[in-house]
């Protein structure tokens, strides 16, 4: 990886940059491709943010040097709009695929955060820039808990691959595997396998949970999710009822 101090005149000879600390990496992302067209694929992972971010509204806790903070741009015109949540499910897939390697129990919970039974270990924040009715460039942002020992935030069930397998683990053979996964993926485009494998992975997909749209608690099952990224839901009264992101919450 390269490593610079002034990340915005480096030439791009490698697909990734390296940091020890910046705001953001998606954020950076954004600035280097306003200063000079990115590649596909370009990578910029960084040691500590000093303002991770997670969905609007969320900040993500990461001790200095611990875990994985890295962002992934990509140019996906071959993507049509309405088809923008495949690439929610393909980071959500290839990130499991990785950490199947690690340890078993892992799922996706929709929309896109990666678990390990009822503790979140992984956070995934897609920022997009638009060129008409087309997909111009993505940047995915991703954060995975690696090596911290404990959290001190008030989110309410984070945890480390440390924390779950006992070892530490190396975090440049992570972000390449998650890399390699990626673009594999990516390159290849198979909607309906990447649709099925994210399906497969699901976070509680079968049986009756708790669930809350606004005020109102309900029990649900998950019935599928739609490609433009809509969960469809089963009540135990036998409704079916359609959420957008933010829409429902699981109850934990």
């Amino acid at each position: 990886m390269i490593e610079a101090e002034s990340p915005l005149k480096i030439k791009f000879m490698k697909k990734n940059l390296y940091v020890k600390q910046t705001l953001s990496t998606n954020a950076l992302s954004w600035e280097m491709n306003r200063e000079t067209a990115l590649p596909e694929g370009f990578v910029v992972s960084a040691n500590f943010q000093t303002g991770g971010k997670g969905q609007p509204g969320n900040s993500w806790e990461s001790a200095e040097g611990k875990n994985l903070l890295f962002s992934v741009l990509l140019h996906p015109f071959h993507i049509p709009m309405n088809e923008l949540f495949l690439l929610s499910q393909l980071v959500s897939v290839a990130i499991k695929r990785t950490l199947d390697e690690y340890i078993a129990g892992i799922t996706v919970k929709w929309p896109n955060d990666i678990y390990w039974n009822e503790k979140k270990l992984a956070g995934i924040l897609i920022e997009n820039s638009l060129l008409g009715n087309q997909i111009r460039t993505v940047v995915i942002g991703i954060g995975l808990n690696v090596n911290q020992k404990e959290f001190v935030s008030d989110a309410p069930n984070p945890v480390s691959l440390l924390q779950l397998t006992g070892r530490r683990q190396n975090r440049k053979h992570l972000l390449q595997s998650i890399c390699r996964n990626l673009m594999d993926l990516y390159n290849e485009l198979d909607k309906n396998k990447i649709r099925e494998d994210y399906a497969a992975s699901l976070y509680r997909k079968n049986g009756f949970y708790p669930f809350q749209a606004e005020n109102e608690l309900f029990l649900a099952k998950i019935i599928e999710v739609h490609p433009d990224g809509q969960l469809e839901l089963e009540t135990d009264k036998g409704e079916r009822k359609g959420f957008y992101f933010k829409e429902v919450r699981f109850v934990i």
